[in-house]
């Protein structure tokens, strides 16, 4: 149903499944849970964090439901499940300087013309230039890339493809990578086959931080595509033109980077007023 009626992608699917079949490790067949047994599955939960909790509780709300709705099941009994409250956490973000220092590094390597040095650089700048999330960069196919049109065309979550822009910098970086790019493959980041995995893509960057002399557990995929989306918003993007960058189907989710840049205008208040200074002195 997940996949079929709602588009769920490859990784919804396999968190659902995982939350699913560990619930059952606890309590049994699932599928026959009466509200004892998912009284004693939140027991088992006591220790995990809000998210993590309403996440697993949302899992099997949206199960019983199935279940009910298909006639398989009369009853509901996942009003025994928790209703965590949770705050959606600001995310991680790399300051500009942090950032030009990672470009410095992948410019400086990648004028060594090693196909490696270059696909980072392409990765990187895509990463932050178009924001765009690992599964979407790393799957994307050779045919995604125009050669005469500044865009890339993006199969999100739930198969929702876009146009995403892509830069003049990301575009020459992109040209350079097709000149070195391996023969053969539907990917435009081929790897054993198939694509470049995701994994990898997180170690490369975790690689590149370190010999960039940033911490290597500040730089992910995610935080380059949120310093992406925050570095716009700084610079006077409409939230609307954000949310359609990065293929949020909800304006609520887009919202949290008016969060981070209240923040950052908090922190510059405290930092930067002339009675901040003089707290200092004093």
């Amino acid at each position: 149903m997940l996949a079929a009626e709602r588009g769920a992608a490859a990784n919804t699917l396999a968190a659902y499944r995982r939350d699913l079949e560990g619930a059952e490790e606890i309590v049994g067949d699932i599928a026959a849970a009466d509200r004892e047994s998912l009284i004693r599955l939140t027991r088992a939960w006591s220790g995990l964090a809000p998210s993590s909790l309403a996440r697993k509780s949302s899992a099997l709300r949206q199960f019983f439901g199935f279940l009910v709705d298909e006639g398989w099941r009369k009853d509901d009994p996942s009003s025994a499940l928790p209703r965590p409250v949770t705050r959606r956490p600001l995310p991680r973000l790399l300051t500009h300087a942090e950032i030009e220092a990672l470009f410095a590094c992948a410019e400086s390597e990648a004028e060594s013309g090693r196909a490696e040095a270059v696909r980072m650089l392409a990765l990187l700048e895509l990463l932050y230039g178009s924001g765009l999330r690992a599964s979407e960069l790393v799957s994307l196919p050779l045919a995604a890339v125009p050669r005469d049109a500044p865009f890339v065309t993006v199969t999100g979550k739930g198969g929702q493809a876009r146009m995403v822009p892509v830069g003049r910098r990301a575009g020459q970086a992109l040209r350079q990578w097709l000149e070195l790019r391996p023969d053969g493959g539907k990917f435009l980041f081929p790897s054993r086959g198939k694509h470049l995995s995701r994994i990898r893509l997180f170690q490369l960057l975790k690689d590149l931080a370190v010999r960039a002399g940033i911490a290597p557990e500040k730089v992910s995929p995610h935080v380059l595509r949120h310093a992406f989306a925050t570095h716009l918003l700084e610079g006077g993007a409409d939230l609307r033109v954000l949310q359609t960058l990065l293929g949020h189907a909800d304006i609520a989710t887009t919202q949290i980077y008016t969060h981070v840049d209240t923040a950052r205008l908090v922190a510059l208040v405290n930092e930067r007023h002339p009675l901040a200074r003089r707290a200092h002195a004093d």
